[in-house]
């Protein structure tokens, strides 16, 4: 059994994205693991840096609580669309305010860059575009932010990825198929 954290970074509730993260914990849950969503649309936090990494930012209790789970969990789940090239606000905020604390102790000698360390992941990422088009043309920028500048960054290995191209245009079935194959993933832990 596994400690799982879910985040879906989409700004607006009740999107596919979220019904993405409910089929991964299904999943996940029916796995014997245990699981703990969070939707960003639904917490309440300041997604900005106020003061950067010069001091602390005290974390809201959502924070918090994510915070907690972070540390706790073995596999992070990420899933979020891809918005002008990138993920997010909102999960970017959310990323920089959950790790801020220990980014901040390893910034004045007190420990190294591997926070993560044993930790795995699987990014989910939806987008208007051709899943393959964005791999070819745009390099899968976002996907390659996320992986290495922060995820192995901070030690978290393996990294996996799932691309949902064409969203607005694909079919329910083909939604439907994405939704069961997203909760096949959680009950593998995959």
């Amino acid at each position: 059994m596994a400690k799982i954290m879910i985040v879906v970074g989409h700004p607006v509730p009740d999107t596919f994205c979220e019904a993405l993260g409910e089929a991964y914990r299904r999943g996940a849950e029916s796995g014997g693991h245990e699981v703990h969503l969070f939707v960003l649309a639904k917490m309440n936090f300041d997604a900005i840096l106020r003061e950067g990494y010069r001091r602390e930012q005290p974390l809201e209790p959502d924070l918090a609580h994510a915070r907690d789970v972070l540390r706790a969990s073995a596999r992070l789940v990420f899933i979020f669309p891809l918005w002008l090239g990138d993920m997010p606000a909102i999960l970017k905020g959310f990323l920089e305010r959950v790790l801020q604390a220990d980014l901040l102790a390893v910034r004045g000698g007190q420990g190294h860059w591997k926070i993560l360390k044993g930790k795995s992941a699987r990014i989910i990422m939806t987008m208007g575009m051709p899943g393959w088009f964005y791999r070819l043309w745009f390099g899968a920028y976002a996907l390659k932010l996320l992986r290495r500048n922060i995820l192995h960054f901070t030690g978290v290995a393996p990294v996996h990825a799932t691309i949902h191209g064409g969203i607005e245009s694909v079919s329910d079935d083909t939604r439907r198929q994405w939704l069961r194959e997203t909760e096949a993933l959680g009950h593998a832990a995959e």
